[in-house]
């Protein structure tokens, strides 16, 4: 079982060595990398070369680790039992499978993706060391220990909003995704895009590493944002002469798909006012 990567899916060399060690060494693999660059579409893409169902964890601020087990509805049941409802004489229909239940119950190996793990509270990957370790928990209610028949693929995906402690790390296989250079951008557009104009990619690509490269932008367009901003203008057909304009006018052409806060528009639109008075 090896992941070579996929035809909807550009891999680095890097990356796939990552997928790989953590498949043989049966750890989870913890992927970093800024927002947009494909960890979450590296879960899919893994799921879909192997042959495996992908089952999704997606984690907010206010998730908890328990959720990923199971919840047990005990007001439920005690409604039930005021009611005289006969269901409450087995506490399972009172308790609702998590992700990692489902992961561990599954009747073949499946892809767990964990995504963005580091927006939920500090505790949240220390509550999870030893069912991710042992892959296998027990539940209370019912007195049974639920443990995995075939060991889930884990991906877990965190953005570097807060630090992941060291007793969750050690039991990872890391890897962080590199933003890729103009070359592989190209490939990744490639992809997405076949038979698109490549002197407009050119000129695209060549631009919006411009604005990566503009110190003190708060936020770096990313790889989406980079095929979000090249489909719209093929959907409006820029010519690449039409797409850098003047120098008077630092916003490049449909910037809203790459400048996502007023800080960084406002910051462009001072360059321009520079480069017009400076040409005045």
């Amino acid at each position: 079982m090896r992941f070579e990567g996929t035809q909807a899916y550009i891999a680095e060399k890097d990356l796939k060595i990552a997928v790989n060690a953590a498949i043989t060494l049966e750890r989870p693999l913890l992927v970093k990398g800024e927002p947009g660059t494909g960890k979450t579409e590296l879960a899919k893409q893994v799921a879909a070369a192997l042959d495996l169902e992908l089952i999704e964890w997606h984690v907010k601020s206010t998730t908890k680790a328990q959720q990923g087990l199971y919840e047990y509805d005990a007001v439920s049941r005690l409604r039930d039992s005021q009611l005289g409802d006969d269901r409450v004489n087995d506490v399972r229909n009172y308790i609702k499978r998590g992700k990692l239940w489902d992961a561990f119950a599954a009747d073949r190996k499946v892809v767990l993706l964990i995504d963005e793990i580091d927006k939920a509270d500090i505790e949240f990957p220390n509550d999870l060391l030893q069912e991710l370790d042992k892959m296998e928990f027990f539940v209370y209610e019912t007195g049974e220990t639920i443990k995995a028949s075939n060991r889930p693929v884990v991906i877990i995906t965190s953005n570097n909003e807060k630090e992941l402690p060291d007793a969750f790390l050690r039991r990872c296989f890391f890897h962080y995704i590199k933003f890729p250079d103009a070359e592989t951008l190209q490939r990744i557009v490639d992809v997405h895009y076949p038979g698109i104009k490549q002197d407009l990619v050119r000129a695209a690509l060549n631009q919006f590493y411009e604005i990566r490269d503009v110190p003190g932008l708060k936020k770096k367009p990313s790889t989406s944002e980079a095929l979000d901003w090249i489909r719209l203008l093929v959907s409006d057909d820029v010519e690449p002469a039409d797409l850098r304009g003047s120098a008077a006018n630092a916003l490049p052409k449909l910037h809203g798909a790459l400048l996502k806060n007023e800080q960084d528009v406002h910051m462009f639109e001072r360059l321009a006012f520079m480069a017009r008075r400076d040409g005045a």
